[in-house]
């Protein structure tokens, strides 16, 4: 008799885990079955892969990379079309799989449907990975029969999210390096710059000369930095984490995401960000077949902006009572005209997926052209920034030496 661990899941989706001593793995689904139970892993008790040394928990992957989860899902939607049953199809591809979270996540999927779960709710089971877009694409496809479809659906959205990232990633890093090394620069001249300096014209004008307010204020600002910088490290910390947390809170993150709703120029690009996701992912569930108000709910969930999420979790209500949704977001300023109209288009021709994936693409282009631009102009801000910066703490150290320079002349 061999010693078996189980997970289980009840008719009511209670999970269960614990031990049977059975002959092998089919005594074990038999055991639960009697039970009433339906087996989602059994394994042996201690049981570990050769060479296996498993790293803590606090440094283990919990999800797939984004470029990951792109390629398993174009992977798979290709073998499933080419009618390659599902359960090979995973299993070869967690045989291929070189990474160790790619290859455990795909391992899991494969033993869940193995055992009898639907692929949808085994996705469902890796949150960090498959969001809530992602699995109920996965479950209208596997109801309708159009799986390999909703693949296809998928890996698109899934590469066409990935790009805007990319996109937004690349036009920030140029901006977050020059503000990284003018804060060096700022830190380095504070601490070991202006205090020698400082020095040196105080010895040469005397104790009783009296500085310009300006060098006097870097002088102090120099000081409480070198003398007070164990108390003043853990303010800014505390400060900056104060700040960070309190953006995770609910009101919080809705306070910031309607800030940069209101920041010129942030906000035209957020807003076009936001309107391209919304055409993106609600097409995309229309076109699985997701009825409109689940689809609206998860789509809601999906923008990753509270703004616009309440605005679409208003209109569900709006759309229960009979009112079109083109009707219900001509109401909001936050959709652009093109938008109701493009949707109405489509309520009226039943192409609404169709129409809205013209609307994805065409904010997707706008979106990149407003990064473009904003980074032209980012780039020489920030130049004339770290300048004002320099020229700042250059006329705070030559305004004394020209005063003593004028005392000694007359």
């Amino acid at each position: 008799m061999t010693k078996y661990v189980f997970k289980a899941i009840d008719s009511a989706k209670s999970v269960h885990t614990g031990t049977f001593d059975a002959h092998n793995k089919s005594d074990v689904i038999n055991m639960l079955g009697n039970k009433g139970w339906r087996a989602l892993s059994i394994s042996e008790e201690g049981a570990r892969k050769k060479g296996d040394i498993p790293l803590p928990s606090f440094l283990q992957k919990k999800a797939m990379k984004s470029e990951q989860l792109v390629i398993f899902t174009r992977q798979l939607s290709a073998m499933v079309s080419a009618g390659v049953p599902l359960l090979r199809a995973l299993g070869s591809l967690e045989g291929h799989s070189e990474d160790a979270t790619e290859k455990k996540i795909i391992g899991e999927l494969y033993r869940d449907v193995q055992s009898g779960m639907s692929i949808g709710d085994a996705l469902a089971k890796h949150p960090d990975t498959f969001n809530d877009v992602y699995v109920n694409m996965v479950r209208a496809g596997e109801a309708a029969g159009i799986l390999d479809d909703i693949l296809k659906r998928l890996a698109m959205q899934q590469e066409k999210s990935a790009t805007m990232k990319k996109k937004i990633k690349s036009a920030m890093t140029y901006p977050m390096v020059l503000v990284g090394i003018t804060v060096v620069a700022f830190f380095g001249l504070m601490i070991f710059v202006i205090p020698q300096i400082g020095k040196i014209i105080k010895d040469l004008g005397g104790p009783d000369s009296k500085l310009p307010a300006l060098t006097e204020a870097m002088l102090g600002i120099s000081s409480a930095i070198t003398n007070y910088w164990f108390i003043v490290l853990p303010i800014v910390a505390g400060l900056i984490y104060a700040i960070m947390h309190y953006i995770k809170t609910p009101k919080g993150k809705r306070q910031f995401h309607a800030l940069i709703l209101k920041l010129p120029g942030i906000s035209t690009i957020v807003q076009k960000v936001a309107v391209a996701r919304f055409a993106r992912i609600f097409s995309a569930l229309m076109g699985a077949g997701v009825a409109v108000l689940d689809a609206l709910d998860v789509t809601a969930h999906a923008l990753g902006n509270k703004i616009y999420e309440e605005a679409l979790l208003g209109a569900i209500d709006d759309v229960k009572n009979g009112a079109t949704l083109s009707s219900v977001i001509e109401k909001t300023p936050l959709f652009p005209p093109i938008v109701s109209q493009m949707l109405s288009v489509g309520e009226e021709t039943g192409q609404t997926d169709q129409v809205l994936v013209k609307v994805a693409d065409f904010y997707e282009e706008e979106v990149d052209t407003a990064i473009d631009g904003m980074s032209a102009i980012i780039e020489p801000f920030m130049i004339v920034f770290m300048g004002g910066m320099v020229g700042l703490i250059a006329a705070s150290v030559m305004m004394p030496i020209a005063g003593l320079s004028n005392q000694i002349k007359g």
